[in-house]
């Protein structure tokens, strides 16, 4: 016969644990010392002197140590894969392994019939596409927002079925280019054309529709934005990246340059002022890292030169002790 267990009044207890603590003791021994065993077995609780069965249908909470694995190794898990987030459906379809069959092949074969019949093509596009976007993020070291916003985009465009006729991986590049847009990351055109080897104009002609079609934030790209990295990747000072994004707030309000391209600004602008503290770039060494012509930097720092006594502020002259008009190159 089963009877409830008492619980001790907490009034019994000594010393500050007993505001808090609850003691189970067995109704019949009484034991203010209780000997409670947990038999997971039977999922019962039993006090170990009388054997009375305190409770019953407990729920065993320790690790669970089985090997579920396919071959010899460890494997204690007890569940697949979490639920991918970027797919459809409920994802609980069932995966034949491939081994296990001592080399008869015949596990490989019922894995790639099961895989033909009941896979959808949606999908098995959706998961090719989106370890392709992970790859393509992970040769630039793209964080993991820019990626997971990429495969946003591109299930959005999947669901819209906005694939038709368009190339899958114009696509994907867009979408990169997109979601760096919207983490405040931007990357150039030629940048994206590099990574994903898709020509420049298929990359903008996608971005454009994509922007119209979808009525998502493409964001703005700005020359400080681009200075950071284009100053790391040219191995330029700290002081001289202060002192370009200094002279880009001054080139925006300049009538000549304030429509120009912020790539063309950000890089004028890095040429000015690495020649200013005396550690001069060169156009072309510029002009590799920002992905436009030597005519086009040396064109915007042409008119930076010109209005160099509106420019060249006693503030930005100061952020650096080798700062000097005179180490300015001519145009």
């Amino acid at each position: 016969m089963t009877k409830p267990a008492d619980l001790e009044h907490p009034s019994i207890l000594s010393g500050p644990e007993s505001q808090f603590c609850v003691k189970l003791i067995c109704p019949d021994c009484r034991n203010p010392i209780p000997n409670i065993v947990e038999d997971f077995t039977s999922g019962d609780y039993v006090c170990g002197d009388c054997g009375l069965v305190l409770g019953d249908r407990i729920i065993d909470t320790r690790s669970e140590w089985r090997t579920f694995a396919n071959e010899d190794g460890d494997d204690p898990s007890r569940v697949g894969n979490a639920a991918n987030p970027f797919l459809d459906g409920a994802q609980l379809d069932t995966m034949i392994a491939r081994g296990g069959d001592s080399g008869s092949g015949m596990a490989r074969n019922l894995n790639r019939t099961q895989g033909r019949t009941t896979a959808q093509r949606n999908e098995r596009n959706l998961v090719q596409a989106y370890k392709e976007i992970s790859a393509l993020c992970d040769a630039y070291d793209m964080p993991r927002s820019i990626v997971d916003i990429a495969k946003q985009l591109y299930k959005k465009v999947e669901d819209d079925n906005l694939l038709r006729g368009k190339n899958s991986d114009a696509i994907i590049a867009a979408c990169i280019f997109l979601a760096c847009r919207q983490e405040g990351a931007p990357r150039t055109f030629k940048e994206i054309c590099a990574l994903t080897k898709v020509d420049r104009k298929d990359i903008g002609r996608t971005f454009k529709f994509l922007k119209s079609k979808l009525g998502t934030n493409a964001g703005t790209t700005s020359s400080d934005d681009l200075i950071a990295r284009f100053c790391s990747n040219l191995n330029l000072s700290s002081e001289t990246r202060i002192i370009t994004r200094q002279l880009t707030q001054k080139a925006k309000d300049m009538e000549h340059i304030s429509g120009k391209n912020p790539v063309s600004i950000a890089s004028a602008c890095i040429y000015m002022a690495s020649h200013l503290v005396g550690d001069g770039r060169e156009a072309r060494a510029i002009s590799e890292i920002a992905g436009i012509g030597e005519a086009t930097i040396k064109a915007t720092y042409k008119i930076l030169h010109a209005n160099r006594a509106n420019v060249l502020t006693p503030e930005i002259l100061a952020r650096s002790p080798k700062a000097s008009e005179s180490n300015l190159v001519a145009p």
